[in-house]
């Protein structure tokens, strides 16, 4: 069942795809780009999308907070939901990710799309993530379903594919770059048949787990935040992937597993279908303690 009426469903699809469209069609185009840390940029793309999507889901839903990437000071409310009664409350939180894989959409490349996911009672409810490229809209989440819609054409149910899981015949994990940099050697080494695939945005990432593409994907480099990953792992829960860390505990979308002020996840994160998270988590949790996730004393 719709987390929300049919009519703020249409009307929010309309502006999400609005939105990817314009990205698109700048992406052709001049814009500029700022680093606000190490390896990470934003462009003046990126921010007139995070005001127009935080103007329209404020219309759309007054009574709800409405955090997005490139306006820090709405993460405030998330800092606000766990003072004033906790996780546990029922107010809705959306987090919003205005073009997740900007370094792809800086780059010109293909793999960035804008996703919305949203909260409720610390537990991830709905997600929606649109691929302007190839015109894909995907949304739904637990018990409300899978659906996607490409161009103009009709919705229709989104069917998870789970990819035999055959070791010695090769199957395919997907790994960030800076992952596959770090962790790359050693997973190869202990899994020969190993295929990394490697997509911009972690949305999509976790799309190709969904259909098939790949069994698992991991994230240990320790950088990524609400609205990276709420979206997609509300999508994932409904394809009955497991959401995970190293140890088997589910990710937590709260402190003092999120860092209140960044929102960062303190958890790496594992998606995957149960096979392959099962066979696969524990080696993944040697490896990494081997190698050293980004921050540890090594």
């Amino acid at each position: 069942m719709s987390p929300i009426n049919p009519s703020d469903l249409s009307a929010l699809h309309q502006l999400l795809v609005a939105c990817g469209d314009y990205a698109s069609q700048q992406s052709q185009e001049s814009f500029q780009v700022f680093e606000k840390g190490i390896d990470d940029y934003v462009t003046t793309v990126d921010r007139l999308l995070d005001q127009k999507i935080l103007a329209g889901m404020q219309t759309l839903f007054p009574k709800d907070g409405i955090i997005t990437e490139e306006n820090r000071a709405t993460a405030e409310q998330f800092q606000h939901s766990n003072t004033q009664g906790g996780p546990g409350g029922d107010r809705p939180l959306w987090f919003v990710d205005p073009i997740d894989g900007t370094d792809d959409f800086i780059q010109g490349r293909d793999n960035y799309s804008v996703m919305v996911g949203r909260v409720v009672g610390g537990m991830p409810q709905a997600g929606w993530i649109y691929a302007p490229v190839g015109r894909q809209l995907v949304w739904g989440g637990p018990n409300w379903g899978l659906f996607e819609q490409t161009g103009c054409g009709h919705s229709v149910p989104l069917i998870p594919k789970e990819p035999p899981f055959e070791p010695d015949r090769g199957w395919a994990m997907v790994i960030g770059d800076k992952d596959a940099r770090r962790f790359g050697p050693a997973i190869a080494q202990r899994f020969p048949n190993v295929k990394f695939l490697s997509l911009g945005s972690f949305g999509l990432k976790v799309l190709a787990v969904i259909t098939g593409q790949a069994g698992i994907y991991i994230y240990l480099n320790g950088r990524v935040k609400l609205w990276d990953t709420t979206g997609p792992l509300a999508l994932a829960e409904a394809a009955g992937l497991v959401c995970c860390d190293l140890t088997g505990q589910p990710i937590r979308f709260t402190e003092p597993d999120v860092a209140p002020h960044t929102l960062i996840h303190q958890q790496p994160i594992v998606v995957g279908w149960p096979s392959y998270v099962e066979a696969l988590r524990s080696p993944l949790s040697e490896i990494a303690a081997a190698v050293g996730l980004p921050g540890e004393a090594l």
